[in-house]
């Protein structure tokens, strides 16, 4: 094997992100040894139609013990993946994980250490800019200077329930980690890196729960509003997409510049131009709209030289633990304004308005 090869293996097929993950290696040239994963879970027809050719393990132990295998891609259900990406950096392996790579700042706190200790590599797989082509060229712009200084991103991140395709743990804060800790990890590291920032602190979040009330303890409303020292950001995440949106959600992302401002419409162009990947821009100079679904993505190749060099091309660990720690504050910290049985009994929120 030559020292551009890396052989990876497969710990958890519990969420759909797997395929883009392993799809996204194999692009690259990886090998898969193999995979394992807890019992039968209702992404195993989809993993197989797509990667039948890689064979299942009986037990994860021979993956984090083989001597072949370089990288570990990690989509277990959430409140395991701590465990599972510990102990494979343990084992000397670096690790690729589907968002949130832990539930807890305690498990966090906990990778901290063990990639400080291993120096191992621990990437999360936000796919919400690392498999949008959109993102790349929208982030190219802005590293130009063409739209000035970046004051401000405002991003919104609906998802398609598909409520009775989703397993028990999807349903369970203390397993899935709640709305903010889970699918806003994507939009704080959108804001990170469109903003240049290093760090933000949460200015305040809301979570609520208002049209699943056969499932108290789940969360399918939340927002939040951060700020660095030099921009901030608003987003918005949910489970509302409705049923006539020809895919799973109309993610959308603008960023706001003193010289002018972009526009994302990732996934779709609602009742305008076929496809995904649509961007537009207005500056001083000129309005226009780009498409860029050809734009190449480059978080597969960087990893795998990550992963050969030791270097930290497609994500810091810093920019990579401060998205996951910005994420579970801004859960622990959310205010609950509606909702179904969330945190117990929640009731509107009352504003009286004095009129002069």
């Amino acid at each position: 094997m030559s020292k551009d090869d890396i052989v990876i293996g497969v710990v958890g097929i519990d969420h759909r992100h797997i395929y883009g993950m392993l799809e996204g290696m194999l692009s690259e040239g990886a090998t898969c040894k193999g995979w394992w994963t807890e019992g039968e879970p209702q992404t195993i027809e989809g993993f197989v139609k797509r990667f039948g050719e890689i064979p299942r393990v009986e037990d994860r132990e021979s993956l984090l013990k083989d001597p072949d295998i370089d990288m570990i891609l990690i989509a277990s259900p959430p409140h395991e993946r701590a465990d599972r990406s510990v102990e494979a950096m343990e084992n000397g392996k670096d690790v690729m994980l589907d968002k949130p790579g832990c539930v807890k700042l305690s498990e966090l706190e906990r990778i901290e250490e063990t990639v400080a200790r291993t120096k191992r590599i621990w990437s999360i797989d936000f796919s919400e800019r690392f498999e949008v082509p959109a993102a790349y060229k929208a982030l190219e712009i802005v590293r130009t200077g063409v739209l000035g200084r970046i004051v401000q991103t405002v991003s919104v991140g609906p998802h398609r329930l598909n409520a009775p395709t989703r397993p028990d743990w999807f349903f369970d804060k203390s397993l899935y980690g709640g709305i903010l800790g889970d699918i806003g990890t994507h939009q704080i590291d959108q804001f990170l890196a469109f903003t240049g920032s290093t760090e933000a602190e949460i200015v305040s979040s809301t979570i609520g729960n208002f049209a699943n009330e056969d499932h108290p303890d789940f969360e399918d409303f939340g927002e939040v509003l951060l700020r660095s020292e030099h921009a901030q950001g608003y987003f918005r995440v949910d489970w509302y997409t409705p049923d006539a949106l020809p895919n799973w959600g109309d993610g959308r992302l603008f960023v706001l510049g003193t010289n002018g401002y972009i526009e994302l419409r990732k996934y779709v162009d609602v009742e305008g131009r076929p496809g995904t990947d649509h961007l537009f821009m207005v500056t001083n100079d000129e309005s226009k709209y780009i498409d860029c679904a050809d734009v190449e993505r480059t978080y597969f190749s960087d990893l795998k030289r990550d992963v050969i060099d030791r270097t930290e091309h497609a994500a810091s660990f810093e920019h990579t633990a401060t998205v996951m720690r910005l994420a579970l504050q801004a859960q622990a910290e959310a205010h609950v304004r509606w909702g179904h049985g969330i945190r117990g009994r929640s009731e509107p929120l009352r504003v009286r308005a004095r009129v002069r």
